[in-house]
């Protein structure tokens, strides 16, 4: 049971380990950093993934040779793509179930902000989405439910997927090795972490200011 926690650790916080993890598994680390980031597009169950401090500390590492930055790039978009696309397949095939259903492990709450999140943007959410941690997860599996055709989204996720994975990479590359960041990487990367989950923070306080205005209404109604 530890192992399994030890390993659950790894995997979910692996932006802080990536450095152990390049020097125990070397080119291992590549299929690693594709199936994070195909989980983390790519299952409705899986939002809690590292997205945006992942791609940033593997760009940081690169740059110290320890891995390919082209490599990356190439292998990570991919994985993007195709995480988003088998996430609008599965929204396609059960998504209506979810929105009527309780259904475990799904948590409905984040599926109705990405659905509030896709009536104001349309068709953009989907590269939207890219850099908003939980509605990224979420945002594909809500256009699969509703009337995006295909051939719509294809457009809006590979667009989406090369722009995110590109940035992240490439930000870490060229500033990763920066004195100031390396001394403070750590901070670096929950900053980004923060920055990442603050449209979602003022979204919150944004709906719930608009809750308590309309209970305030209510009342004095």
């Amino acid at each position: 049971m530890e192992l399994i926690a030890q390993f659950w650790d790894l995997f979910v916080h692996l932006d802080k380990h990536l450095g152990d993890v390049i020097g125990a598994y070397g080119a291992w680390t590549y299929l690693l950093l594709f199936i994070i980031v195909f989980c983390e597009t790519g299952l409705v169950v899986t939002p809690i993934l590292p997205g945006d401090s992942l791609l940033f500390a593997a760009g940081a590492l690169a740059a110290t040779g320890a891995l390919n930055a082209v490599y990356l790039f190439g292998l990570l978009a991919v994985a993007a793509i195709a995480g988003d696309t088998v996430n609008y397949a599965i929204g396609k095939s059960i998504g209506p179930r979810v929105f009527r259903e309780n259904i475990r492990f799904i948590k409905r709450e984040y599926l109705f902000r990405t659905q509030e999140f896709y009536h104001r943007h349309g068709g953009k959410t989907i590269f939207l989405a890219r850099f908003v941690p939980i509605i990224r997860t979420f945002a594909p599996f809500v256009a699969g439910v509703g009337t995006m055709t295909y051939r719509r989204f294809v457009a809006y996720n590979v667009f989406g997927g090369v722009v995110w994975t590109g940035l992240f990479i490439f930000a870490g590359f060229y500033f990763g090795s920066l004195p100031a960041v390396k001394e403070n990487f750590t901070l670096v990367i929950l900053a980004i972490i923060f920055i990442s989950i603050m449209p979602i923070l003022i979204e919150y306080l944004r709906h719930r200011r608009q809750r308590a205005s309309g209970q305030k209404g209510s009342a004095t109604l």
